[in-house]
């Protein structure tokens, strides 16, 4: 089942097609066999923590700010949720100032600290509508955590930005569930979201891979995992 949404407009479109290219050139997004934390067994992985280097980092938050300010999501900060989040916020608050909109940005730590300034938050003060930063939703768990802090601090959840969209059923108590985890967040707790590229790319990436490149190849596996595991529009 595939989730059908508006279509992106072709400069979003060719934004997508680039972050996919990209994120194949780095080694982050990988094809083969990988197990999921649901158990299933996918053709392809995306491990945002292999944009390892001040080149890779800086490329992937012009990819952030070009797909948020696309989006035409209004916000006052980003937040960084710890840890993959820190590094993002960072440099995606950079990019944006870059784009000439210049916004605070803060994240939190797991643990609080008692010294110095304390506390479990670091950076600007959370206050009106704020942006989360984050690289994929895997259940909305991260999410939840996210706005339980902005809330608490008194400011407003409003938008959460992410790298790709898996478009994949997410899991509840071990079963799956007809929702996405990004369809969660959007219907349920009510926050925009904005994702770089989604699933749907990345197939019709493949889909313009030679014959005869290794690449083209995984469209079918990877085609086969979305029929099973893909989500419908609600």
């Amino acid at each position: 089942m595939t989730e059908k949404n508006v279509a992106p407009s072709a400069a979003a479109a060719a934004l997508a097609q680039d972050f996919v290219a990209f994120a194949v050139e780095a080694g982050v997004l990988r094809f083969g066999q990988f197990k999921t934390k649901a158990g299933r067994m996918s053709p392809y992985f995306f491990n945002a923590g292999l944009f390892d280097d001040g080149a890779k980092m800086a490329r992937l938050a012009q990819f952030y700010a070009q797909a948020i300010v696309a989006s035409g999501i209004e916000f006052d900060m980003v937040f960084g949720p710890a840890y993959k989040g820190i590094p993002l916020a960072a440099t995606v608050a950079v990019e944006l100032a870059r784009l000439g909109k210049n916004v605070p940005f803060a994240y939190n730590r797991k643990e609080a600290k008692d010294h110095g300034e304390g506390g479990t938050l670091v950076g600007a003060p959370l206050r009106g509508r704020v942006l989360i930063i984050d690289d994929v939703m895997s259940a909305g768990t991260a999410a939840r955590e996210s706005i339980a802090l902005i809330r608490a601090a008194g400011a407003t959840p409003h938008a959460v930005a992410i790298a790709l969209d898996r478009q994949e059923m997410a899991t509840e108590n071990g079963q799956d569930v007809a929702h996405s985890a990004v369809q969660y967040v959007r219907q349920q707790l009510g926050l925009q979201v904005c994702a770089i590229a989604t699933l749907a790319d990345l197939l019709a990436y493949l889909a313009t891979q030679p014959d005869s490149s290794d690449l083209a190849a995984y469209h079918a596996s990877v085609s086969a995992y979305r029929q099973r595991y893909g989500v419908t529009d609600q």
